[in-house]
Order: C-alpha cells, then structure tokens, then sequence
C-alpha cells in the first residue's frame, strides 16, 4: 500500500507500477505500460496473482537475485509463453544464464523441432562492472544454449529505449542482490481538464502524442485522433493538454543488509523517485534476526524512504513470522518515514 510523503499531482504516467503479490508474499512489481499492451517484471517469484494475459504482455524481467523467492516464477512464465511467437529477455546478476540454463535442462523437449513456436530467452548477465553477456536458448533449438557476446556498458543501464532505461545497483545480501530504477525520459503530464475543453478523449491516441513530444516532434507534426477532428502536436502544447516535466522514476530494492554501504548505494538510486518499492519485512524488536538474515526491518525501511524523499512508498516481502500483525509493520514503516537520516549499522 503506498504511502505518500510528497503532494501527488494529477499525471498520467507512462507505467502503472504495482506489486505481484499481497505484502507477505514474494517481492515483485508488474510496470503495465499505460495504453500499450507491454509490462516488465521486477523479479521473478510467485507469478500465481497475474492472469495469463498479462503474463504474454512481459517481454522484460529483471531478476534480483537467484534465491527461490525471486525466481520460481520462471516455470509459470516459460509455460505461458513457450507456444508463442516472442522473445523474453531477462536480466540479472552473475550465475543468471547457468541458472536459465539449468531451470531449461531439469524439463525433456523431445516433441521441439523446427517447426515449434519461435520462441526464445535472451539471459543478460551483468558482471556488476561494465559488461553484459547475452546467451540465448530457443525453443526450435531445445533451448540450447548459443552466446550472442558482451557488450560494454557505459553506464549500468541495463536496457535503453528511447522512451526510457532501466539501471542497476549492487546491494549486499550476503551475495550480490539487485535493485532496479525505471527512468522515463521524458514524463509528458496530461491534463484532462484542458483535453475536456477541446472535446477530446483520453485514449491510445495519446501514446502517439507523448511519443512525438519525446522525439522532439516538430509543433506541426499531427496527431490522429479517431472519431474526432485531427491535432497538431502544437496545438496540444499550447493549450496546455500535454506538459512536459522531468521523467517519471520507480525504484525496487529487496533483500539487503541495513549497512551504510547499501543505504548510501540506494539513496543515490532512489533519491526523488516517484515510487520507492522497498522491503521492510521485519519488526524492529527483531533487527537483530533480521540483520543476521541481511534483510531490513519495516523501520529501517521506512528511514530510508523518508532520506530518499520518494513521491509514493511501498512497503513489501513482509515476514511470514508476523502473519496477523501486519497493522504493526506498517505502523513502524510510516514512524520511519519521519527519520530524515537512517543509520545503519557499520
């Protein structure tokens, strides 16, 4: 459930971020294009919640780290998609591909041949430096495996498109662990009282708009609106139905150890981010089980938030342990939204 620490204004964003499973399930946030049929996946564990439907919408997964709870789903999402013609592309920390690899090897695809579904799994693993290795398997190949190289990166923007990017970080959870920021490029804000005065309709014709506005598309660049009269792109701007603002930003971080080290690294991934997914899965009577586990408690978590100075923050991975007492996590998450400098332990 979000907790809004900052004045929320009236947008229409270019994704829909919202949790894959209630609080005390297993970390992961669907990101739903808004008037697209696309999403991307935070993480791969229990996928049980999402409709097939929005399954065959994911053609990006960013998976934190291996453990069972952030990468079962895998089974639940190759069964969807294994009859179809598409290209998943998941991403993740070293041990990705071997571990791709091994989820294919532990299932017989004698009945694969040629004539199968194109289907294929690109497994992009990043070094946690500046490389990123694609290995891919498909289905006509019984998900052999078959490397398609590396590719230096400049930055730790795992994927760019030209609407937005998604980056990386290395958090501690005894092992390497991910956490994950969709930038938007450019947030095109669109004001429905404005689009009301010119007779026009919200609708997928807004897609084409804001896309023409990121591309820089000149004032007489058209838009085509069905069943109503067409629109110059300059004519939408300057009757204010379109503003422009900086891009929209949603933050994911699970499984970390409260250190300086991981506060540091997610406060410069996370600072003034429109949404902040964040696990908090432990009471603070217990920070020492949960520092032994290098898991946050719902306090730490909401220290940290508040230090971010996020939009909109959600609290998730609840432990099983406080079943029944979920009021009180969220209590000790909004009493550390009020701790401007979380501390952590050295």
């Amino acid at each position: 459930m979000p907790v809004r620490i900052l004045q929320e204004r009236h947008v229409v964003f270019l994704v829909q971020p919202r949790l894959v499973n209630e609080p005390f399930g297993d970390a992961g946030v669907l990101l739903d294009f808004t008037f697209k049929s696309r999403a991307i996946l935070f993480d791969l564990g229990d996928l049980s919640p999402l409709p097939a439907g929005t399954v065959s919408k994911i053609r990006h997964v960013f998976v934190s780290h291996m453990h069972m709870d952030h990468f079962a789903g895998f089974d639940r999402m190759l069964r969807f998609l294994l009859n179809r013609t598409a290209e998943l592309q998941i991403f993740g920390p070293p041990g990705l591909t071997d571990a791709v690899e091994a989820k294919l090897r532990s299932y017989t695809w004698n009945l694969l041949n040629e004539t199968s579904a194109d289907f294929s799994i690109i497994a992009a693993e990043w070094n946690l430096k500046d490389e990123l290795t694609r290995s891919r398997f498909k289905a006509r190949g019984r998900f052999d495996r078959e490397t398609l190289g590396v590719e230096v990166l400049a930055s730790p923007r795992l994927l760019v498109e030209p609407d937005f990017h998604i980056e990386a970080i290395e958090l501690d959870h005894g092992i390497p662990c991910l956490a994950f920021a969709f930038q938007e490029s450019l947030r095109v804000n669109v004001h429905k009282t404005a689009l009301d005065q010119l007779s026009l309709p919200v609708g997928p014709w807004l897609t084409e708009a804001k896309r023409l506005v990121r591309s820089h598309g000149g004032p007489g660049a058209v838009v085509q609106i069905p069943g109503h009269r067409d629109m110059t792109l300059g004519d939408l701007l300057s009757a204010k139905a379109l503003v422009t603002g900086p891009g929209e930003r949603v933050c994911y971080a699970t499984d970390l150890a409260f250190t300086d080290a991981n506060v540091s690294r997610l406060l410069t991934l996370a600072g003034g981010s429109d949404y902040l997914f964040i696990e908090g899965g432990f009471l603070d009577e217990d920070k020492a089980i949960a520092a032994s586990k290098r898991h946050l408690t719902a306090l730490q978590a909401g220290s940290i938030a508040a230090a971010a100075r996020v939009a909109r923050a959600v609290p998730m991975h609840f432990s099983p342990r406080y079943l029944g007492q979920e009021q009180s996590l969220i209590e000790e998450f909004r009493a550390g939204l009020a701790d401007q400098a979380p501390h952590a332990d050295p």
